[in-house]
């Protein structure tokens, strides 16, 4: 592998995106409103989580609880 002083940009995205591939994960590009983001951030916040990607988790599995709740 080459030295990651030699690697450009491209490389270092690939090679993150292949690292999220091989651990089951996606990265997806969203635009949001700033009301979303602020409610995205908020609960990362009270939550103590690391990154908005686990808030968003987190509210898509409430959403899916509520769903088959209702079903």
């Amino acid at each position: 592998m080459p030295q990651a002083a030699a690697l450009t940009t491209g490389d270092r995205n690939k090679l993150y995106r292949n690292r999220l591939r091989a651990a089951g994960a996606e990265e997806v590009l969203v635009h949001l409103p700033r009301e979303t983001l602020a409610l995205i951030d908020g609960l990362k916040r009270s939550q103590g989580l690391r990154s908005r990607s686990q808030a968003l988790l987190q509210l898509i599995e409430r959403g899916r609880e509520a769903t088959q709740q209702m079903t």
